[in-house]
């Protein structure tokens, strides 16, 4: 296909705004897939992404179309995850692109998502073709969202298109639009070859086998090419194709083509989002934007039955073959026993995790209190990076800790300002500012600890706005905080599985809560449980469970009553003993209940 006649976009869109729908309509619209082929979500693969309705692994799709002008045209599609945890993901993709839809719910008008995807995209020199759809909605205000829109981004009425996805209203002006105000690629022909990685996926039978949009140069079958992240691995190209829903061989792939490349790669770490594809005869200079993806969250993953625990390891090497941002080691626990420290993007790539492993390797799993990683400046000079808190040290050998911090924009309709803020304040939110999107609509932006958003923080937001705010995030950068390790004791022994790194001022309600979860939850035994919550050896917090009393005078049925103290005494003695050498069996909810405090 000629250069002039390629166009490459992509849809960014906030959560439930109908992207995943619209890209079904315009694989419909350009007859790439057959009616009785068609399913809704068609680029969603996963079970999950049907299930929670979001994009979670990207797809790219080729499409030929034939505009008014009677000349046909190759668009290829790229998807972009839909949300906050994959954001290096989305702007890899942008950076494959030219043009992006940016698509806006008639109903809910701009959200977080939508600015923050929209500033990407601006950021990465794209074309925006602005789309309100639903507009079939009775809810929809079409021409109040309009003027949101015309506000925001500062365009005519005219430039902004309505479309009904789900009822393919408008999908064929789209089209249109896309052919028209989407710029070609430019990208030299006989330069030495540049192609950007904007995903990978694992085949079993071919390795990893990357995403590509080739920038300059070209690319074929029988080639040698390094990877500009490791250039001293040499690949040959055993295969090239492009993705219509499925793998399409090709000859070649030419400047501002997108498609894949298959050369026996052994795994997705070699082949990461943003890396460079180079010819290895001539190598050029890489693209720029490249950086090794960070886990952000940290949480032990354990088998509740200890014999799946080589089942577990198995499992978790065979998903990191298809996930190159998950990183795990091994790890034991005195209280859970052996399991593996896990590293995610997110509060939701943990969770989309441990729901495979559970799914697809039927296993029954625990997980610990997610943590972020903590920077320990230690008196002597020394840094320590730490994301498990038994590892954390006490006393005058540290100077001070650095916790990451977010910048974090939310919006939400103005009568809920008052909660709003509370909520930020309660986190320990640092207040930059607000301002009104229109007369209902205002945006916060805080600065915020990453440790205090990444539990329960969004489902407190949805709560004190009634489902209707919503929020975005980037890490901003580490800052120094008077955070302490807070232990729990069950009879003076520490319990490593409920240790937690947490701001002083905050230590004491969290150890108390604890402390009386705890009290509920574990069973009574024969001898006095007591449990605390301590701050090194200061203890902050204190429950008891009251023992089981034996009734050990039953048989005495009169008699002098010495008889009756004398085995009150003798019972009372056992008890003190037994307290000494006593296991305390803690339950899994008690686990699980930590992860629910308020």
């Amino acid at each position: 296909m000629r250069q002039d006649r390629i166009r490459n976009f992509c849809i960014v869109a906030h959560i439930d705004h109908g992207k995943s729908t619209l890209a079904d309509r315009l694989i419909e619209g350009t007859g790439t897939l057959q009616k009785r082929q068609m399913r809704e979500q068609v680029l969603d693969t996963m079970d999950l992404e049907r299930e929670r309705g979001i994009t979670i692994k990207l797809n790219a799709v080729r499409m030929t179309y034939r505009a008014v002008d009677g000349n046909d045209y190759e668009l290829n599609l790229i998807d972009t995850p839909g949300h906050v945890d994959f954001t290096y993901e989305v702007s890899r993709s942008l950076a494959a692109c030219e043009g992006a839809v940016l698509v806006v719910d008639a109903s809910q008008g701009i959200q977080a998502q939508t600015l923050s995807n929209l500033f990407l995209a601006l950021d990465a020199g794209l074309e925006i073709i602005p789309v309100l759809n639903k507009i079939d909605l009775p809810a929809a205000e079409p021409e109040r969202r309009a003027e949101e829109l015309q506000e925001l981004l500062g365009i005519r009425a005219d430039e902004l298109l309505h479309v009904s996805a789900k009822e393919g209203r408008g999908v064929d002006t789209l089209l249109e639009e896309i052919v028209r105000r989407v710029p070609p690629p430019k990208g030299t022909a006989d330069a030495p070859l540049r192609a950007l990685i904007f995903d990978s996926y694992y085949d079993r039978y071919r390795g990893a086998v990357p995403s590509i949009r080739v920038v300059d140069g070209s690319i074929r079958k029988g080639m040698h090419i390094v990877f500009a992240s490791h250039p001293e691995h040499e690949y040959e190209v055993d295969e090239v194709g492009y993705l219509q829903l499925a793998r399409k061989t090709t000859d070649v792939l030419e400047a501002g083509e997108v498609g894949y490349v298959v050369a026996n790669v052994r795994g997705v770490e070699e082949t990461r989002a943003g890396d460079s594809v180079l010819d290895a005869a001539r190598p050029a200079a890489p693209l720029p934007g490249y950086r090794e993806i960070k886990p952000m969250v940290f949480a032990g993953l354990y088998p509740t039955d200890s014999s799946q625990y080589e089942e577990l390891r198995d499992s978790l090497a065979k998903l990191k073959l298809n996930d190159g941002s998950l990183s795990y080691e091994p790890e034991s626990s005195v209280a859970l026993g052996f399991g593996f420290r896990c590293g995610f993007l997110g509060l939701l790539h943990m969770d989309i995790v441990r729901e495979r492993l559970q799914r697809e390797s039927d296993l029954d799993l625990i997980s610990t209190v997610p943590n972020v990683e903590y920077h320990v400046h230690q008196a002597d000079g020394m840094v320590t990076l730490i994301e498990n808190p038994t590892l954390m040290p006490h006393g005058s050998g540290v100077d001070h800790v650095e916790e990451p911090y977010v910048r974090a924009r939310l919006t939400a309709p103005a009568d809920y300002i008052g909660a709003i803020m509370k909520l930020g304040q309660d986190r320990r939110g640092e207040y930059l500012g607000m301002h009104y999107l229109d007369p209902t609509r205002v945006q916060f932006e805080f600065d915020f600890p990453l440790a205090e958003i990444i539990l329960d923080f969004y489902d407190k937001l949805k709560t004190v706005s009634r489902g209707y705010a919503a929020m975005d995030y980037e890490l901003s950068g580490y800052r120094r905080s008077d955070l302490v390790k807070l232990d729990m004791l069950i009879n003076g022994e520490p319990v490593d599985a409920f240790s937690v790194i947490i701001h002083r001022a905050k230590a004491f309600e969290w150890g108390r809560k604890i402390a009386e979860k705890l009290k509920e939850l574990i069973p009574r035994q024969l001898f006095e449980v007591v449990i605390q919550a301590a701050i090194g050896s200061k203890v902050i917090s204190r429950e008891t469970v009251r023992p089981l009393r034996k009734n050990v005078t039953a048989k005495c049925y009169g008699g002098d009553i010495t008889r009756k103290r004398k085995l009150l005494e003798k019972q009372r003695e056992g008890k003190r003993r037994m307290k000494q050498v006593g296991t305390v069996e803690i339950p899994q909810e008690a686990f699980l209940a930590v992860l629910q405090v308020e």
